[in-house]
C-alpha cells in the first residue's frame, strides 16, 4: 500500500471521528429525550425557608404526581403538569407538621392539592429550560418559575433537577412571617419514566 494511500485512509478516518466528536458535541439531550413521562414517587420534592436572624426551616413532600411531555421537534412545545398534596409534607418535627397543615397555612382540610400546570417552556441550553406556569395553592393563583436541568438519562427514565421560589404571601400563607421568611426555596429531583 502506498504512502498516499495510507495517508488519504488516515486523513478520512480522523474527519469522519471529528464528525462524529462534532454531533456528540453539539448532540441536545432535551431533543433526544422526546416522550411522554410519568413522575416517579422516587421522585424528591423539598423546600427551605429561611428563618430571620440564622437557621432556617426544611422540608419536603412525600405525596405527588404529575407527567410531562418534552416535544423533540419544539423544546418549546413542551408541557409539565404536576400536583403535590401538602397534608404529606414533612420536617422531622411533628409541631411544625401540623401548624403547616392547619388552616393557618396550607389549610388541608380545605386545599387538598397544590397545582402546577406548564404555560410556556423556554429552552436555556442544550439541558436546560425555564418553565413557567400557573401555581395554585391555598384557592388562589399565581404566576411561578422554575430552571429545569437534565441530570441522567438511561433507557426509559430520565432525571431532572429543578429549582425556583414563591412568595408564600401570593397565596395567602403569610403567617408567621416575624420568624420565617416570605420566600420558599424550592430543590426538587424529579424521576421521570416514558410510558
Amino acid at each position: 500500500m502506498s504512502y498516499r494511500t495510507t495517508n488519504s485512509i488516515s486523513s478520512a478516518g480522523l474527519a469522519l471521528a471529528l464528525f462524529c466528536f462534532t454531533g456528540a458535541v453539539q448532540a441536545d439531550p432535551l431533543a433526544e429525550a422526546a416522550g411522554e413521562y410519568r413522575i416517579e414517587p422516587s421522585s424528591h420534592i423539598g423546600f427551605r425557608v429561611e428563618k430571620v436572624g440564622r437557621g432556617y426551616l426544611a422540608g419536603d413532600f412525600s405525596k405527588f404526581r404529575g407527567n410531562f411531555r418534552i416535544d423533540g421537534h419544539d423544546v418549546g412545545r413542551s408541557n409539565v403538569d404536576f400536583v403535590v398534596m401538602p397534608a404529606s409534607v414533612r420536617t422531622g418535627e411533628a409541631r411544625m407538621e401540623n401548624f403547616l397543615r392547619s388552616d393557618a397555612l396550607f389549610d388541608v382540610d380545605a386545599y387538598p392539592e397544590i397545582v402546577f400546570r406548564s404555560t410556556s417552556v423556554r429552552q436555556t441550553g442544550p439541558d436546560s429550560a425555564i418553565i413557567e406556569g400557573d401555581l395554585t395553592a391555598h384557592g388562589r393563583t399565581n404566576k411561578a418559575a422554575f430552571v429545569a436541568t437534565v441530570g441522567q438519562r438511561s433507557g426509559r427514565d430520565i432525571s431532572f433537577h429543578v429549582q425556583g421560589s414563591i412568595s408564600r404571601s401570593d397565596y395567602g400563607m403569610d403567617a408567621g412571617q416575624s420568624i420565617y421568611s416570605n420566600q420558599v426555596e424550592f430543590d426538587m429531583q424529579l424521576q421521570g419514566s416514558r410510558g
